[in-house]
């Protein structure tokens, strides 16, 4: 399947995930830049604990964080704070704020617009770092009578952790307009700062995409050239060819430097991770080929026909040099490691098998000439035997052994080499499919005893490649012939209903990535087959993140959890699908395991939501079913876990004790239910001027084809679809 081979190379936007990896010791917020008071659209793990907030409880509170202020904080510098806002600035400010438990702390925040590729400010980017220990020095009985410059040592060698995160900023004063600033927000160049935009996977330039076309074409010659050197590496260790030939030494160079040249390209070109993602970073490329099949690639060219091509060369070191040649049968291996590149296509696989039986019929007949040289003649009585194949083929073809009586006193003559591998292969041919019309017939021992190995082999072999080849295609096939069947289906559907271009391929590539992700396994069936008891330990573990991660579920005993888990269904997205429409029911409570979401309210991105968040409706508190409020839309592939809401109230209704701690401790980073108020969300500026251009991801129409959010919208999913499936709709785009 090309979607398994490739990996997970769709356009994603992930500028979350990229915020979140570099800044993974920093405590940030990130807030909307168009909407009035510039609502937290996101807040991270480090804030959170820092200030004593749930994500759920500071979502859609003011980017100032005027929820934190209290008594002592200085309003001037509140008033500086909002002044940044208001005109899209970067600065630092140190004011004092104080804890979700009310404890009053000194904070050193800075805050950073975050611009798109037009450069328009759509979102800003606030840290904190905790600077107490620097207003406040430690006072305590064992400091008594020390100095203030003392206490304040001692207070920074205490906090080292502070004393790192504001060692570029302890002397900067108040008000820095610098772009390095942004640089020590995010700990990396102001100039590659993520932006919110849809982007492809992007790779360092010196590294190759495994799935190119320069590399497809590249492994198509590797095949070919690898089993040039399987026929003729046996072939000259056991025919003894010294390679005297200039051309063949040329020939054989070229390819031991073009197998070296493949070991380079090799640590240079991208492979597909566990999880199907495409791994680009040339560290861990590296990494991967050493661990796996560099040492054999490097045995395999080493170059043995140069020593072996010198004259004075003795002749146990050449027939040492000859042997050693058999290594570079290793570069076999090359052709198992990219055996699923070749299969997908049913004609290589047909020459592929082919060419194995081929190539053991070779490999047989190069052995079957050695064991006939061998015994031909008798070095210690200097004599002939008659009964051998090779003499009895020398007398059939009219060039027979003599004794060179007058000369080199030793046998001469016998059939050349061209005609004893072309007998040889003729043997082995009809031993291995079992004819043997009895022309070629082994006479001594040794002949004997290979010819029944031979057999032996043959039968395995020609049960295995001719008598099996429907047997071997179904099974390599089986989840393949679906796939491909699947995508048919759904393309004659497409073309049958005339669906637009742009939603054609967005139900493309969401099939493409359900397949890569699922492997074509189909979860429920594999369920229905196991026993009651066995499928709900399957559904616990396969559920396992969300119930480790939320502390709602904390108290469910193991009855109620498996009871849960086997009403929990798990949904893959990729991105730009709607996982709600605006208007729709709410009947489904959804936990993001991976990925990340933005959700839509009138045009604006009022959240995005990320790994541990949970959106819907408080089935448990109300008694009638909503209607969402907002579009929830995938940035990135997530996968989200999702239970209905019939099926989770029948199990609160069940075990009582457990619904009243989930009510308690189940926190909706999202209610789709409430709408957000945002007064005059559009100010007196046009929204459009702030937004992403057509072709970015994620995006909402504006104009008179989105501008409303009434029912007659609401039945028009296209209206909602990306705008890169929109041809030449307008668009506007967070």
């Amino acid at each position: 399947m090309a979607g398994g081979r490739r990996g997970l190379v769709a356009p994603q936007n992930t500028f979350l995930e990229n915020i979140v990896r570099r800044s993974n010791d920093t405590n940030f917020v990130l807030g909307n830049a168009q909407i009035v008071d510039w609502p937290i659209v996101y807040s991270n793990d480090g804030f959170c604990k820092l200030s004593g907030y749930h994500r759920a409880e500071v979502m859609q509170k003011s980017s100032t964080c005027s929820f934190m202020y209290g008594e002592l904080t200085d309003k001037e510098m509140a008033e500086k704070v909002r002044q940044t806002f208001d005109s899209y600035e970067m600065n630092s400010f140190e004011i004092l704020m104080y804890k979700k438990n009310r404890m009053p702390v000194w904070f050193f925040v800075k805050i950073a617009p975050i611009r798109n590729e037009q450069d328009k400010v759509v979102l800003f980017l606030c840290t904190f770092s905790d600077i107490t220990a620097f207003k406040q020095p430690i006072e305590d009985d064992s400091s008594k009578g020390w100095g203030k410059f003392a206490r304040l040592t001692r207070a920074l060698t205490s906090s080292r952790g502070v004393l790192q995160q504001l060692a570029p900023a302890v002397h900067k004063g108040e008000n820095v307009h610098k772009h390095s600033r942004l640089a020590e927000v995010l700990q990396l160049g102001s100039e590659i700062l993520p932006q919110y935009k849809q982007e492809t996977p992007k790779t360092p330039p010196h590294i190759i995409l495994h799935y190119c076309l320069f590399k497809t074409t590249w492994d198509w010659v590797i095949l070919i050239l690898t089993f040039y050197t399987a026929i003729m590496v046996p072939y000259n260790v056991s025919f003894k060819t010294k390679q005297n030939n200039v051309t063949w030494l040329v020939v054989d160079s070229i390819v031991d430097v073009i197998f070296l040249v493949d070991i380079v390209l090799n640590f240079h070109t991208t492979f597909v991770g566990p999880a199907g993602e495409v791994i680009s970073d040339p560290k861990l490329i590296r990494m991967n080929y050493v661990k796996t099949w560099f040492v054999i690639d490097l045995l395999s060219c080493l170059p043995y026909d140069v020593i072996n091509a010198f004259e004075n060369v003795d002749e146990g070191i050449s027939s040492l040099f000859s042997s050693l040649k058999v290594v570079r049968l290793l570069r076999l291996g090359r052709v198992a490691r990219k055996l699923d590149h070749y299969i997908e296509y049913g004609a290589a696989v047909l020459v592929l098998l082919v060419c194995v039986f081929g190539l053991a019929a070779h490999w047989l007949a190069c052995i079957w000439y050695s064991i006939g040289d061998y015994e031909v003649i008798d070095e210690d009585t200097n004599s002939v035997r008659t009964d051998s194949w090779l003499f009895l083929l020398g007398d059939t073809v009219g060039t027979p052994y003599r004794f060179n009586a007058s000369g080199t006193g030793r046998w001469e003559g016998g059939p050349s080499k061209d005609s004893v591998y072309i007998t040889s292969l003729y043997f082995t041919m009809t031993s291995l499919t079992s004819i043997g019309f009895g022309n070629i017939a082994p006479n001594t021992d040794g002949e004997k005893i290979f010819a029944v190995a031979m057999m032996m082999i043959g039968s395995l072999l020609y049960a295995t490649i001719f008598g099996n080849v429907t047997t071997i295609f179904q099974q390599m096939y089986a989840n393949t012939n679906r796939y491909h069947e699947m995508l048919n289906s759904v393309r004659d559907f497409l073309k049958l209903y005339q669906v637009p271009k742009g939603l054609s391929e967005r139900v493309m590539d969401y099939i493409v990535s359900t397949w890569s992700m699922s492997r074509g396994i189909d979860t429920d069936k594999v369920l229905q087959i196991c026993p009651k008891d066995m499928r709900a330990d399957i559904c616990v573990h396969l559920n396992r993140k969300v119930f480790k991660e939320h502390p709602a579920f904390r108290l469910a005993s193991d009855g109620c959890l498996r009871a849960l888990a086997m009403e929990f269904q798990t949904v893959h997205s990729a991105p730009g699908d709607l996982i709600f429409h605006a208007g729709e029911s709410v009947d489904s409570l959804c936990f993001v395991v991976s990925g990340s979401l933005e959700v839509i309210q009138d045009d604006e991105v009022v959240a995005i939501l990320g790994k541990g968040d949970v959106f819907g409706d408080v089935f448990w508190k109300e008694m009638t079913l909503a209607q969402s409020c907002a579009n929830v839309r995938a940035l990135t592939y997530c996968d989200l876990h999702i239970i209905k809401r019939d099926a989770l109230q029948k199990v609160l209704e069940f075990y009582s004790a457990f619904a009243n701690h989930f009510a308690r401790n189940l926190l909706l980073t999202y209610n789709l239910r409430k709408r957000v108020s945002q007064h005059a969300s559009q100010r007196s500026m046009n929204v459009n001027h702030f937004l992403f251009p057509p072709g970015q991801l994620p995006c909402v129409l504006t104009g008179s084809s989105a501008r409303s959010s009434g029912p007659q919208n609401q039945e028009r999913p296209e209206d909602l679809r990306p705008a890169a499936h929109r041809g030449s709709e307008s668009s506007s785009c967070f």
